[in-house]
C-alpha cells in the first residue's frame, strides 16, 4: 500500500508541473485589449478552478490599477524583484477571485530597461525570477508591455506560449507580421520552444464590415491559430476596471463575461491537447 501511495503522489506531482504553464499576453501595438485580456482571461481560468499568477510586466500598470493594486496600496511590485533581486513571492497579491493572484506593476518599471542594459543574460531575468513560482500554479500570464521593448522579450523568453490579442481593425493584420517575425527570432536564439497559443479578435462590432472583413482574413490565413472566441465591444468591459473588478464579478451575466469564460475553456483545451 505505501508503495502504491508513493507512485500516486509520484504522478500526482508530475501531472502538477506539466499543467503549469506560462502564456505571454503580446501585442505592440497599444489599444488592442491586451490587458483586459490578461486580467479576464486569469479571473475566468481561476473561476475554472485553475491556479493562476498574473504578472503585470507593463510599466503603466494597469492590470494592478484595474484590480485595485495602486501604488498606494502596495510596497514593492515586479521592478524590485526584476533590479532588486527581492523574492517575487514578496509581492504575491491575493485578488478578490479565489485562486487568482497578482504581482502588481508600477511605473517605476520602466526605468528596468535602462537598468538591465548591462546586466549579463539580461534577456532571461524574467524567466529566472518565476522558477522560484512556477510550480505553485497551472496558470502564470504574462501583460507585456505595447512595445517589442527589452521587458516584452523578456516576457516571451520566459513564456512557453504567446496568446496575440488583435483589434478588428485596418492595420491589425500588418502589426501581427511585425509581431511574429520578433517571435521567431526569440525562438531562433532565447527559446526555441516558444509556440503560439491563439490569436484573439477583440473589438468586434457584428455591425461593421471592417470587423467582419478582418476576422474573414484572419480565420483564412491562421485556421488553426484563431481563436472560436471573439470578444466583443461592449460597455461592460471598459467599465469594470473602474471598479477594480474583472468582468466575471463586475457583470457575470454578459456578453463579455461569457466569452472570456469560452477563451478560458479554449485555453484549457489547447493546453490538454
Amino acid at each position: 500500500k505505501k508503495q502504491c501511495d508513493l507512485v500516486t503522489l509520484f504522478f500526482m506531482e508530475f501531472f502538477y508541473i506539466m499543467l503549469s504553464k506560462i502564456i505571454a499576453v503580446a501585442n505592440q501595438k497599444g489599444g488592442v485589449g491586451k490587458t483586459t485580456t490578461a486580467v479576464n482571461l486569469s479571473a475566468s481560468l481561476a473561476i475554472a478552478e485553475a491556479k493562476v499568477l498574473l504578472v503585470d510586466f507593463d510599466p503603466q500598470g494597469n492590470a494592478s490599477s484595474g484590480l485595485g493594486f495602486t501604488s498606494d496600496k502596495i510596497d514593492g511590485n515586479i521592478y524590485n524583484a526584476l533590479i532588486q533581486n527581492v523574492p517575487i513571492e514578496t509581492f504575491i497579491f491575493q485578488t478578490e477571485v479565489e485562486g487568482f493572484d497578482i504581482v502588481p506593476s508600477t511605473v517605476d518599471l520602466s526605468a528596468a530597461e535602462v537598468e538591465l542594459i548591462n546586466e549579463i543574460s539580461r534577456e532571461m531575468k524574467l524567466k529566472k525570477i518565476l522558477e522560484r513560482v512556477k510550480d505553485k500554479y497551472d496558470f502564470i500570464i504574462i501583460d507585456c508591455p505595447p512595445s517589442l521593448s527589452l521587458l516584452t522579450i523578456n516576457a516571451l523568453t520566459a513564456a512557453e506560449s504567446v496568446l496575440i490579442p488583435m483589434q478588428c481593425e485596418y492595420y491589425a493584420l500588418e502589426g501581427l507580421t511585425k509581431l511574429l517575425d520578433t517571435i521567431s527570432r526569440i525562438r531562433e536564439h532565447l527559446n526555441p520552444s516558444l509556440y503560439i497559443i491563439g490569436i484573439l479578435l477583440t473589438m468586434f462590432d457584428q455591425r461593421n464590415n471592417l470587423s467582419k472583413e478582418v476576422l474573414k482574413q484572419v480565420t483564412s490565413h491562421f485556421p488553426r491559430e484563431a481563436f472560436n472566441s471573439i470578444i466583443p465591444r461592449a460597455v461592460a468591459l471598459s467599465e469594470a476596471p473602474s471598479y477594480s473588478k474583472p468582468i466575471i464579478l463586475y457583470q457575470a451575466k454578459s456578453k463579455g463575461s461569457d466569452c472570456y469564460v469560452d477563451l478560458a475553456k479554449e485555453i484549457l483545451e489547447r493546453v490538454n491537447q
